[in-house]
């Protein structure tokens, strides 16, 4: 069930097989993580988050300027604070992004893990 369609991000709820699915589409910019943080806030509170997988699906996030890749490592962390029985974050379909992710994954403690792809539910 898809709870949030937004120009730059989808949420949904896969209820049957216990997931969280957020998409992210291209380049967030500062004016919206406000609304994307507001919008998470709202569909994580809707499940038992330690029932639930929590799916970052980056396969259409583009690259990020060398200097908002600290910011990839924050959100790294604050996505594995939220308290998920999993996280999964899957690889970006551009090869500057993979690697941008992986290093932010590799420079904090990630307890998820960094997938090629997982069924849609989107």
């Amino acid at each position: 069930m898809i709870v949030v369609d937004r120009k730059k991000y989808k949420m949904a709820i896969n209820e049957v097989a216990k997931e969280v699915h957020v998409q992210v589409h291209g380049l967030m910019r500062e004016e919206d993580v406000e609304g994307y943080m507001i919008d998470l806030q709202d569909t994580i509170n809707r499940v038992t988050k330690h029932e639930y997988t929590f799916v970052v699906d980056a396969t259409h996030q583009t690259p990020v300027p060398s200097k908002v890749v600290p910011q990839l490592e924050q959100t790294m962390l604050f996505y594995s604070s939220l308290g998920f029985k999993d996280i999964l974050v899957v690889k970006p379909s551009s090869k500057i992004a993979q690697v941008q992710i992986r290093n932010a994954l590799e420079r904090i403690v990630f307890a998820g893990t960094f997938v090629d792809n997982v069924p849609r539910s989107m």
